[in-house]
């Protein structure tokens, strides 16, 4: 079953000479589950794309499937509460909120649901992410790697069906790196999450299911990596 479904998406912006064709009816799909990664130069298009799966932009054409619903088709109300729920957010700059302690950052999102945090997963993540001694500490009381991990047990608290990590260990260093990946191949195992990520990185890549590289606006699919 497809999570994910992608279907001719271009964008354009600026009109006549000054046009420029971030992307270009790009086409593909996600099974539920697969870790994906999205390799390219700056300015190719890849974070336009990632954008546009997160609802953060909307195409000039084409359209966007998750888990069988026409992202683009749904009102602004309806696509703020799907998105909230069915979508977790990795970004490269970590965007914790510094008031809060690490589990206050973690349960963030499903506090804006207007929900109750499962006490029980919310433990499992803590400790999947080896955060439970550092529950009560604010961020600036963390190195990159800790905070990075608090950013993914962000992600994942409310059980999205597709996680887009945009260059989420751009700030960290080699054994940050590995530990993040790790905890993110983890969750799409574990927790059955589809995960897109991109990255300048082609070593980062390979540790992926599958590689996409976009390429002046144009999708290339280099298939499953070897295991």
């Amino acid at each position: 079953m497809n999570l994910l479904e992608v279907r001719d998406i271009s964008k354009t912006y600026g009109r006549g000479e000054a046009a420029v064709h971030a992307l270009k009816r790009v086409t593909f799909t996600v099974p539920k589950g697969e870790f994906v990664a999205i390799v390219g130069e700056s300015g190719s298009g890849k974070s336009t794309l990632l954008n546009l799966i997160g609802a953060l932009d909307t195409p000039t054409a084409g359209e966007i499937f998750i888990d069988g619903r026409d992202i683009f088709a749904m009102g602004d109300s309806s696509l703020t509460v799907f998105r909230r729920r069915n979508i977790g957010f990795i970004f490269q700059s970590f965007n914790l909120i510094p008031e809060l302690t690490v589990e206050q950052n973690i349960i963030f999102p499903v506090l804006l649901d207007y929900q109750k945090p499962d006490k029980k997963y919310l433990e499992e993540l803590l400790t999947v992410l080896n955060l439970k001694e550092r529950r009560h500490h604010l961020p600036s009381q963390l190195s990159g790697g800790q905070q990075q991990r608090v950013a993914i047990g962000r992600a994942l608290i409310t059980r999205p069906a597709l996680i887009l990590a945009d260059e989420p260990t751009g700030n960290l260093d080699t054994q940050n790196t590995s530990e993040a990946i790790a905890l993110l191949k983890e969750a799409s195992r574990k927790y059955e999450q589809t995960i897109i990520m991109i990255t300048h990185s082609r070593s980062i890549a390979q540790t992926a299911d599958r590689i996409l590289q976009v390429s002046d606006g144009v999708l290339t699919d280099y298939g499953r990596c070897r295991e």
